[in-house]
């Protein structure tokens, strides 16, 4: 076994183990990634759910569940490797077939650990890719269950974000948690072959994704923050808009004056939208179906503008597919920096899974810190607050922004 501390918190985990789909899978041939899976083969996500309220023999309750759903989200427990066609990456069923499940116990119980977002907690509730990237031979899901001496428990789970998206692996974890409470079958069919999408992306989404594949960026500063709910609500009450609007236009404004740009210079706003009713996509599909939504503005307007404007202008970009004009003004980005990613975990299926004693009472984000665009993962719902995972800002602008953030809470009317 192996022993990570954190003050007072120390993590054991077992080796990593292949766990496999319990039965026979009949499906053979590959899987061809789709347009909107080919850009992100090699990155990574992670989620973290906490359940408070113990199931028993939670390791191997899940460990059982995960191999019954393996049956039906067969592809899940394939590799990537190249298809037959020059640039072509496919989903294979190999001899390695398997997710890679780690069983892991804390020393504690959770009410003993004083904060379950310190980072440094977070990357022992988690297996991760090597150097952060991940490659053909790596299983497409990592798995770590940690059970706390409460009985409560962590689920961390990492996946090649070419094989699912949010909602995707949300859809994944609810069919874990179905089969592992013993229902004969996940309640929603899941499907995953290419031609489950009638329209691929709009043709600029590649343009933008090749441009922002081009960039290199810097390390940036990872903050684990809170948006008050008063704040979101003193918002809503002004205009009405989503809580997704309104975090978006708080960390926008408040990152955009921290950083201090030139007030003329061009800064984006760009978040990722569900596009499954837009592709046509078959009820179950859990592959990615994502496609990215833009706000421009110059770096004045949103610093000294009022909040509620932006909230205006991130409606109406929800409502509009991007196209060449949007190309053409982001060839006006001063550099990479005024880039601003925010992606929304809300309602995408997280919150949701239940392995027999509820559903999660938080659900987290975790990035182990790399070089990366500035980003937001915002909106994980929390207790009458919305937690955000922010890797957005420089390490010498880290203050200014948590100041910016902190006079907007007081501040605001």
């Amino acid at each position: 076994m192996e022993a990570a501390s954190m003050n007072t918190v120390e993590i054991s985990k077992s080796p990593p183990v292949l766990v496999q789909p319990s039965e026979p899978v009949t499906e053979t041939g590959d899987i061809s990634l789709s347009s909107y899976d080919k850009h992100l083969v090699s990155r990574p996500a992670t989620v973290l759910l906490v359940f408070e309220h113990p199931i028993q023999e939670p390791v191997a309750t899940i460990e059982r569940g995960l191999s019954r759903a393996l049956v039906h989200y067969y592809p899940i427990a394939g590799r990537l490797a190249a298809g037959a066609t020059a640039g072509e990456v496919v989903i294979k069923r190999t001899g390695e077939l398997g997710v890679s499940f780690v069983a892991a116990s804390a020393n504690c119980a959770m009410e003993d650990v004083q904060d379950l977002s310190d980072p440094s907690l977070k990357e022992e509730l988690c297996v991760f890719y090597l150097d952060g990237r991940c490659r053909y031979s790596d299983p497409l899901v990592l798995m770590q269950v940690t059970v706390f001496s409460c009985g409560g428990f962590v689920m961390g789970v990492t996946w090649n974000h070419s094989v699912a998206d949010g909602v995707g692996m949300g859809q994944f974890l609810q069919a874990v948690g179905e089969l592992s409470r013993g229902m004969p079958s996940p309640s929603v069919v899941p499907v995953r072959h290419g031609d489950s999408l009638v329209f691929g992306p709009p043709p600029v989404f590649s343009k933008f994704m090749r441009l922002l594949g081009s960039l290199r960026p810097s390390q940036m500063v990872l903050l684990d923050i809170t948006i008050q709910s008063s704040l979101i609500q003193r918002i809503k009450e002004k205009c009405s808009c989503s809580v997704f609007e309104a975090v978006a236009a708080v960390l926008w404004r408040c990152r955009t004056r921290a950083i201090a740009s030139d007030p003329a210079a061009l800064t984006v706003l760009f978040f990722p939208t569900n596009a499954r009713t837009y592709a046509g996509a078959k009820e179950g599909y859990y592959g990615n179906c994502l496609v990215w939504r833009l706000v421009t503005a110059t770096a004045g307007a949103v610093a000294d503008g009022d909040v509620l404007d932006l909230v205006k202008m991130i409606h109406a970009a929800k409502g509009r597919v991007p196209d060449q004009s949007d190309m053409d003004e982001l060839q006006q980005l001063p550099d990479w920096y005024n880039l601003l990613r925010i992606t929304s975990w809300r309602n995408i299926g997280f919150e949701a899974p239940d392995f027999g004693a509820g559903r999660p009472a938080r659900v987290m984000a975790h990035s182990p810190p790399q070089r990366d665009l500035p980003k937001c993962t915002a909106c994980i719902p929390s207790m009458d607050e919305y937690n955000v995972l922010t890797t957005c800002v420089k390490e010498d602008h880290a203050s200014a922004f948590l100041h910016e953030l902190a006079d907007m809470h007081l501040n605001y009317i």
